[in-house]
């Protein structure tokens, strides 16, 4: 189904473009060098190296550099939970030879700081699929499914970790709050990699956590998988055995989006300019490596597509992050 929904999205946005013309490479520059495309263009990625944004941010650089013939450089402009790089793309209105490599602090963010930017500030360029989180425990936990925690929460104190209060994981743990009645003291951690070691040592006694970050540690036996906050389950043979939250009796499916956006203010042909060599990535191997090689759910959405999943999304936050 999830193969379907990819094909038919993509299909739709065709649809919908149909028209605008092929990619081309770089294009010229005006004097202030803001309103049309040079050869040389930033993909701001705003967390630091080596995580899940970062890979992210890179691998979609290079697909698109080999689409445009435009010479990429990542930059990472970290802090804030995200806000410094969201706040220096804003700074960008109107060049389109800058993108930024998002995900959900583009809209979870502002409903819980004080950032100086907002979704709508910020052209959607596409989305390239989903990542649906796992609930995650020790090997020795007393918990043998997400039912279990759930009740266990409504009883006595269970600690959940979280990487911030802007997250994916603590807003599926509020859902899954508001779904059951269970109230889970959440702990947040500057990052996944604290969460999970903190899980690993005890200090905690579950956590939500991304497939392609806690992988090694399910097939090494140092954590257990409770259920995963999809749907659907995953078809990779590494994680089909997990039910979903819904098979344990939790109505909870959410997912984090990574994408493409550039800054508000380019023009229409900036945008399918980007767009076009979005597809062309799409189209080839490396995004299928890349959907694969960090258990990704595909999905590929451009510009109005996007704009409408992120108007979706955002309502769905914007429940449980301001009740």
């Amino acid at each position: 189904m999830m193969r379907a929904r990819r094909t038919a999205a993509a299909a739709a946005a065709l649809l919908l473009t149909a028209g605008t013309g092929a990619c081309s490479g770089a294009a010229g520059s005006d004097e202030a060098g803001t309103s049309e495309l040079t050869g040389d263009v930033t993909m701001v990625v705003p967390f630091g190296a080596g995580g899940g944004s970062d890979i992210a941010g890179r691998t979609i650089a290079a697909g698109l550099e080999a689409a445009t013939g435009a010479t990429i450089t990542v930059e990472n402009r970290d802090g804030g939970a995200g806000a410094i790089g969201y706040t220096y793309l804003l700074s960008k209105q109107g060049d389109p030879n800058y993108l930024l490599a998002t995900e959900t602090a583009l809209l979870s963010l502002p409903m819980t700081a004080d950032t100086e930017y907002h979704y709508t500030d910020f052209t959607p360029i596409m989305s390239i699929g989903e990542d649906f989180t796992l609930l995650v425990v020790a090997p020795d936990s007393p918990f043998d499914g997400c039912a279990d925690a759930v009740e266990a929460a409504k009883e006595q104190r269970v600690v959940a970790g979280v990487s911030g209060a802007a997250s994916l994981d603590n807003a599926v743990f509020a859902m899954v709050e508001q779904d059951t009645g269970a109230e889970f003291d959440r702990v947040p951690f500057e990052s996944g990699g604290e969460v999970m070691a903190s899980l690993i040592a005890g200090r905690i006694d579950i956590a939500s956590l991304n497939p392609s970050e806690v992988l090694g540690q399910l097939e090494s036996g140092d954590l257990r998988a409770l259920c995963v906050a999809a749907d659907e389950r995953y078809d990779y043979d590494a994680l089909s055995q997990i039910p979903t939250a819904k098979e344990e009796g939790i109505d909870v499916s959410y997912g984090q989006f990574r994408g493409v956006i550039a800054p508000g203010g380019i023009t229409e042909e900036a945008a399918a300019h980007w767009e076009d060599a979005g597809r062309e990535f799409v189209a080839g191997d490396a995004y299928d490596d890349y959907i694969a090689a960090n258990l990704l759910q595909p999905g590929p959405l451009y510009g109005a597509e996007f704009r409408a999943y992120l108007d979706d999304n955002r309502a769905s936050l914007e429940e449980v992050m301001n009740p």
